[in-house]
């Protein structure tokens, strides 16, 4: 084999790898491709996805909202019920004082 020959034949398969490579990469692309209704029906669930943590987004919103409202609610509550329990031992006092001092009146009286 000469040196022409050998440039030749490896000019020849260096093209052949090339047309084979281009073949090759042609048949994966169409396999492969993307069509425009795909694409439109990706852009659709991109924007449901996007709605749908909007929607989530504010529903974590509203809840942290309605649970500052009850924690306060609840605050006020426990409040006015420490305030009611102040109160009610204090009137239980006062009458266990009425009722002592109507049994000394009553004790005298006898």
């Amino acid at each position: 084999m000469t040196r022409i020959e050998f440039i030749v034949v490896t000019a020849i398969i260096l093209f052949a790898t090339f047309v084979l490579g281009w073949m090759a990469s042609a048949l994966v692309n169409r396999l492969f491709r993307v069509t425009r209704a795909e694409m439109g029906e990706l852009e659709d669930m991109a924007q449901q996805l996007h709605d749908a943590e909007e929607t989530r987004d504010r529903a974590v919103t509203e809840l942290e909202e309605r649970e500052a409202e009850l924690v306060a609610k609840l605050s006020s509550t426990e409040a006015e019920l420490r305030a009611a329990q102040g109160q009610l031992r204090e009137s239980q006092a006062e009458i266990e004082e009425l009722r002592d001092y109507i049994e000394r009146k009553l004790a005298r009286g006898n």
